[in-house]
């Protein structure tokens, strides 16, 4: 009797590890999914907060749009977005009327902004546009 109770314990050890052999990998990948989807989430809402803030300084009827630039540098490097791009595609704020369309563009790419350094996803670069009209 004793062999067999030893024989069933080994039998069920081996069951055990050959199902962890198996899901391991899949919940290897969905963590590291998950950190990578997560900072990507966070890459996204940071270029937006910075386009909006940068935005509404360079609209100010007394301000111009390297104002707005340096509002949103600040933003992204309080949340250490890395190698970002800041542009106004329609020129200075400051040589338009009021009620005219401003147009920023903040830009970052997920490779140098990734925590696990876009192993698993190709390079993207992440854009906010947000257009405004100036006060």
């Amino acid at each position: 009797m004793r062999t067999r109770k030893t024989n069933r314990n080994t039998k069920r050890r081996g069951v055990a590890a050959v199902e962890f052999a198996v899901c391991l990998p899949v919940i290897v990948l969905l963590v590291f999914g998950a950190i990578e989807a997560s900072s990507f989430i966070f890459l996204k809402q940071s270029l937006n907060v910075a386009a909006y803030e940068g935005i509404r300084e360079s609209i100010r009827a007394d301000s111009n749009s390297s104002n707005g630039v340096n509002r949103a540098e600040n933003i992204l490097d309080s949340r250490n977005v890395q190698d970002f791009s800041i542009a106004f595609p329609d020129g200075d704020s400051a040589g338009a009327s009021r009620g005219d369309e401003i147009v920023i563009e903040v830009s970052a790419p997920t490779s140098s902004n990734s925590p696990l350094a876009g192993q698993f996803v190709t390079n993207r670069v992440l854009t906010a546009r947000i257009v405004m009209v100036k006060e």
